[in-house]
């Protein structure tokens, strides 16, 4: 500010030589001291809110190593041992791979989503299984991956059980997937006849299921509700069921069944 404390003592001797009597301090040392240090402690809170600020910086997400990512849910190693187990059991060779590609889309045809691909199913069943697998089969299968393929539109999210545990039943239960019929017939007649089959089954099986639900209150119970439930219930009842029976999420397929056809006696 163009004044010097320390001239003070100078300016008080002349002031006290002309008279003046100028009331100044007189521990001037005292202030002076006391001023560096409150200097040398700003200093160090400075210095100390810096270091807090690069240690936050590095500290910040983007300076975070990358987290693993997380190992995929089937991997080449798994289908590759699948494969030489079935490869094992007998009628392995009755398999073959062309077969196997139609027994997968027949079945993802009949699957609950039949719009859907195997791989967008099972995605849909749990998060990434379906992309992990196909990445893992690759994408020129052989028989075994096929089989492996195969095997996963069957059950589902609980195909990589049965391949660990019993391969044998997995080899026998695609086999008799892929069984086809006995008789030797023109195309004709086997579409004449198989057509005939069909109605019949359809006819049998409306039939049957009108038989058993003559009663509103057995579709009721199977759906565990009571009777006069509303429309909305049942419905809501029906989704439930659904998602806990339903064969690709380990339920089982009679159960399933029943179930729907449960609801769509109350819903007609």
């Amino acid at each position: 500010m163009g004044f010097d404390p320390r001239q003070w003592s100078t300016s008080r001797s002349r002031a006290q030589d002309q008279g003046a009597d100028p009331r100044v301090t007189v521990n001037l040392t005292a202030l002076l001291a006391e001023n560096e240090a409150l200097r040398r402690e700003v200093r160090r809170l400075q210095r100390e809110l810096e270091r807090q600020r690069r240690q936050q910086w590095v500290q910040s997400p983007r300076w975070q190593e990358p987290s693993a990512s997380p190992p995929p849910r089937v991997s080449a190693d798994q289908v590759r041992r699948w494969g030489e187990a079935m490869a094992q059991q007998a009628g392995w060779t009755d398999l073959r791979q062309s077969g196997l590609e139609a027994l997968v889309d027949r079945l993802n045809r009949s699957s609950f989503h039949p719009q859907l691909s195997l791989q967008q199913r099972l995605d849909r069943l749990v998060s990434g299984l379906g992309t992990d697998l196909l990445s893992a089969v690759g994408r020129r299968a052989t028989k075994k991956g096929m089989a492996v393929l195969a095997a996963f539109a069957l059950y589902g999210v609980r195909a990589s059980e049965w391949l660990d545990e019993d391969p044998a039943r997995v080899v026998a239960e695609l086999r008799q997937r892929l069984r086809p019929n006995s008789s030797r017939r023109t195309r004709t007649d086997q579409r004449s006849t198989d057509q005939r089959s069909t109605d019949q089954r359809s006819s049998d099986r409306r039939q049957s299921s009108a038989q058993a639900w003559t009663s509103s209150s057995d579709a009721l119970a199977v759906l565990g509700l009571q009777d006069g439930a509303s429309q909305e219930a049942i419905k809501q009842a029906f989704r439930r069921l659904v998602k806990q029976h339903h064969p690709d999420m380990g339920g089982s397929a009679e159960a399933f069944r029943r179930i729907s056809e449960a609801y769509q006696s109350l819903m007609t």
